[in-house]
Formats: structure tokens, sequence, C-alpha cells
């Protein structure tokens, strides 16, 4: 099959820029003595978790439990679920993950602490837990390396749990305030008895200030395999390491400077991360894609010299990647202008 053949919209993925991306920061972090645990929530493969692994990975991460279940399918057999699991059917199938691979999970709180003790205490094979800290981000994580440690404490008096270290999912920017939170945090567990062995930073925004962070033993890329446009406006890549687009088709030119192309809300995601409309053009750089509805995309060509006809196609590099994967069940491998699969996006909607 030929990429003229591809219907729109479609996403593309260059699989020559995928392997560069994997390779410069595996190579990156084996300068550093870091380990990298890859996170597959952005391309939800599982060619792409093994490659990672062939490279030099030592494991993978995963969001959700039902990603890791996809994977462990696949033959994956390391892999962090950075989350509080909570509530027994979760409890009982991230049991049943336990049983076949080798899987480690988080806890910012008590109740999550007790749910996996009343669940695995008296099984034959412990669960591994690390602390989750909030180092700025805002989101999950405890407070402060006291409260940190605290909850260390209570992991590792809990019968059917193994305390294995600390992990946070950093606020961009914020290298400095992050390696502060987490030396003080291992201080204190080591000061108290306790042994952290993984220390688990991540994200891909600062991946190349990673080895600042002095008191991380891994890093947890998910975005710099792919890359997109809020990556490549935070220095992280260039658009010539963006590996994934969708590819649109101009259905409609209603005035002289505006063009709707057959991709909306539902094939490049509502995310602006900040950034001035919801992707760059690949082929019109200084066009703008000022709204999304459902199935339109609304594009503003008056800065443009040249301006595609009805019937053009265009490439989009999506403000945010990870979600874009999320939204079709397909995605086309392509190297160059030559197709080589058409492959499914295994753990699509696996957000359970």
């Amino acid at each position: 099959m030929k990429l003229t053949e591809i219907d729109t919209p479609a996403v593309l993925i260059d699989t020559d820029r995928v392997e560069a991306n994997l390779w410069k920061f595996q190579a990156y972090a084996d300068s550093h003595a870091l380990t990298v645990r890859p996170h597959i929530k952005t391309h939800k493969l599982p060619r792409f978790a093994k490659r990672a692994m062939e490279l030099g990975a030592i494991g993978i991460t995963c969001q959700k439990l039902g990603e890791a279940e996809v994977m462990a399918d696949a033959g994956l057999t390391d892999i962090f679920v950075p989350y509080n699991i909570i509530g027994k059917a979760k409890l009982e199938r991230l049991a049943k993950l336990n049983e076949r691979i080798t899987i480690s999970v988080t806890a910012d709180n008590e109740t999550a602490v007790r749910g996996y003790a009343e669940t695995f205490a008296g099984r034959d094979k412990p669960l591994t837990v690390l602390v989750e800290c909030d180092t700025g981000m805002g989101r999950c994580g405890v407070q402060s390396p006291e409260e940190a440690v605290i909850l260390a404490r209570l992991i590792k008096s809990s019968k059917g749990l193994t305390f294995a270290g600390f992990m946070t999912y950093p606020k961009t920017g914020s290298v400095e305030a992050t390696e502060a939170f987490l030396a003080e945090t291992e201080k204190l567990a080591i000061e108290a008895g306790l042994d952290p062995y993984i220390i688990s930073n991540g994200g891909s925004p600062d991946m190349w200030r990673a080895h600042e962070v002095k008191s991380a033993t891994e890093h947890r890329p998910g975005t710099y395999i792919y890359m997109d446009r809020f990556q490549v406006a935070k220095g992280a890549g260039t658009w010539n390491d963006c590996a994934l687009t969708v590819l649109a088709t101009v259905v409609s030119r209603p005035t002289e400077d505006r063009a709707i192309i057959d991709a909306g809300s539902k094939s490049l995601t509502s995310d602006t991360l900040g950034l001035d409309g919801f992707g760059r053009v690949v082929e019109y750089p200084d066009a703008v894609i000022t709204s999304l509805s459902e199935e339109h995309g609304n594009i503003d060509l008056s800065a443009c010299k040249d301006k595609p006809k009805v019937g053009d196609r265009i490439r989009i590099i999506p403000n945010h990647a990870c979600v874009v994967s999320n939204l079709f069940d397909n995605v086309i491998l392509i190297s160059g202008n030559e197709v080589e699969e058409i492959a499914p996006v295994a753990a699509r909607g696996r957000v359970d």
C-alpha cells in the first residue's frame, strides 16, 4: 500500500524517527548511569515496548492495569504501574498480574496501602510498592519527605508488601526542586532504617536534565518516543524528531483565509498545553489550527503565502501525541513515504 492510498484522518508513525528517539535517550541514560523504564501510554504498542527493552530499558511503565494486562499478554514481564490501585475488583486483577510477572505499584495514602495489604497478606508472592511523592506537579503524591517516610514505614510493616522506594512525576522545569525533595526523602528514609533501592523520576520535557536529579536511579520518559508540539516547545526535541503526525484532508475552503479539515477533537485532541492552536501543520507552518469541533478542524491561513486547496492532504504534529494514540484503532507505520504496516493500537481504550 502507498501512503497516497491511506484514507484520512489517520495517524502516521515514522519508524525511523521512533528508532532514533529510543536510541538517543537510551545512550544518554547509559552515559549517566541511569536506568530507563519507558512509559507505554504514549504509543500503547507492544512492539515499541519490546524494542525499548532490546535497546537497554530495564522494564516498562503502564499508567493503568488495563495497559499492563495488554503488555503482559504480549510478553512484557517487568511492569511498573505508578497509580493508587483502589477497589476490590482492581486489586484482584493486580493480584493475578503479580502472579504472572514482576509488577510494582505506588501509594500516596494509607487507604491504598491497607487495600494492598489486605489483598496480598498470606499470598506466596508479596507486592512491591513505592511511595509517590508530589514534587511540584500538584497531582497525586505525599506532600513532604516526612509524610513519604511515614507511609514507607507503613508499607514495610504491612504483611504481603515489600517497600521498594519512592517515585515522582515532576512539574516541567522543576529539576532542582525535584532533586531537593527526593534527596531529603532518601536521607530521612535511610535514617529510619529503610532501604529505598528505587527512586524513580519521570517525564520527557526535562529528560535531558534527568542526570541532575542525582537521587534518581531510573527515569520514565513517555512522549520521547514520538515527540510532539509541546515537547518541541519545551526544547526536548525538534520538528525532525516528531514521529507521529495526523494525516488529514482539506474538505472545505469557506473563505480565502480559512480551511476546514476532516480531523477534529476526535483525531487531534483538544489539549492545548498552553500553546496557541491545536497542532502544527507541517506543510504550512504559518497556519494556525484555531478551533476544533468533533470532526472538523478550522485552520486560519491568513499568514500563509501558499494555501492548500480542497482535496489536498496535510500532516499535523499534534500538541499532545499521547492522547492521539488513544483515539485511533490503528496507526500507519511508515518509513519515508512507504507504508510498512497498519498496526492495531493494542492497549487503546484500556484506561481501566
